[in-house]
């Protein structure tokens, strides 16, 4: 599963991440790092990319426009280092990998985890 960090994430979560064998990208490294959510988003959906986030904004913008991608983890656990950021998302993916290639956004809380499906507030098949 390919991925692209958002700037809040720590950048070395991107190392972490490809030394585990997963495609990833912050967005820093890409000349992103000034990128407007809309253009982060565009990105992800053509190199079939999920966002990881620290930014609600993501999960706003693809309600909004009933889009059935990307894929977007939201992490709302303050204060993380890249090694616990990479840790997690290693977890998550794992738990959430089906959920994630369908289309989803995932919100990540210190004690819950949830899953809705894209298009949010869409027909389920």
């Amino acid at each position: 599963m390919r991925l692209i960090l958002d700037q809040g994430v720590p950048r070395d979560a991107a190392t972490f991440l490809r030394e585990s064998g997963f495609g990833c990208t912050h967005v820093g490294e890409i000349g992103m790092w000034a990128a407007a959510d809309s253009e982060i988003l565009a990105w992800a959906l053509e190199q079939a990319a999920v966002v990881v986030t620290l930014d609600a904004d993501f999960h706003a913008m693809l309600a909004v426009s009933s889009a059935s991608g990307p894929s977007v983890i939201r992490i709302r656990i303050e204060g993380l280092d890249a090694a616990a950021m990479a840790a997690i998302l290693r977890w998550v993916l794992a738990n959430y990998e089906a959920d994630l290639a369908r289309g989803c956004v995932v919100s990540v809380k210190s004690r819950k985890i949830t899953s809705h499906k894209l298009p949010i507030g869409g027909t389920s098949e």
